[in-house]
């Protein structure tokens, strides 16, 4: 377990990388002993000096929901980031890449919350009765410590999360069954990869509830309006300047974006 004052120290290397887009070394090498709960505290500390600083708190995120990628980094439960107001992208848009460091997309599903959320107890179908709207979205992941990076790593990292697009057809969460709601990943007008919302967790809301209920073991609630990434549906693709991505959804539409 870190102290306080490694704790912070941790939090600031990880804000300088990101505004230099340079990758610090692995935390658990600077800082030996690092545990999740580390990590996690880290993680809030940085987000707490981007918030100071004026940024907005606007949504969370859930990763590493499948079994295949907990394995691969020795944990049983998927991990969590927050989503700021300046981590929104609009759908078309145009993204410098030279913001980060290893920029990738994912596919994923967006819940636009209702009503709050709050653990524990939440149960999948509470999480569909307090959500408004259902969006495809593109999650922009980087990685401000260096690879390979263990799971202390990417909790720290806010989750591997930098940014968000939302686009294509909302829906309410029971006018269609979420479980087979599927995408095709194009980049330059090449799939490169797809997959079905049922890979997450086996239904995308379960990976909602399993974060309004870890969430409030810290009094913390999901609240109305935030925005909630359910996690990936398909493996990540890497970005590079002058790529288009454009992920199709069928019924629900697309979304994309344009890296300069």
């Amino acid at each position: 377990m870190l102290s306080q004052s490694d704790r912070q120290a941790a939090a600031r290397l990880l804000l300088e990388a990101e505004r230099s887009a340079a990758p610090i070394t692995q935390l658990d090498q600077t800082f030996p002993g690092i545990e999740i709960a580390d990590a996690y505290a880290i993680q809030q500390a940085a987000i707490a000096t981007r918030i100071a600083a004026g940024a907005r708190l606007r949504g969370h995120k859930i990763g590493l929901t499948s079994k295949a990628m907990q394995s691969t980094v020795g944990i049983d439960e998927p991990d969590y980031g927050h989503l700021l107001d300046d981590m929104f992208y609009e759908d078309g848009g145009k993204i410098a890449v030279d913001r980060y460091i290893v920029p990738r997309v994912e596919v994923e599903l967006a819940f636009v919350l209702g009503r709050p959320l709050r653990g524990p107890g939440v149960t999948l179908t509470d999480v569909l009765a307090a959500t408004d709207w259902v969006m495809p979205a593109l999650e922009l992941i980087d990685g401000r410590s260096k690879y390979p990076r263990k799971i202390v790593d990417n909790i720290a990292d806010n989750a591997a999360c930098a940014g968000i697009i939302l686009g294509g057809r909302p829906v309410r969460p029971f006018d269609v069954d979420l479980r087979w709601v599927a995408a095709l990943l194009y980049k330059n007008g090449v799939i490169e990869e797809s997959g079905v919302s049922a890979a997450v967790l086996g239904h995308p809301a379960m990976g909602i509830a399993w974060l309004a209920n870890k969430l409030a073991a810290f009094g913390t609630t999901l609240e109305a309006g935030h925005v909630v990434l359910a996690g990936s549906f398909t493996r990540t693709v890497p970005v590079a300047r002058h790529d288009t991505i454009h992920a199709d959804y069928g019924p629900l539409g697309s979304v994309s974006a344009q890296f300069v």
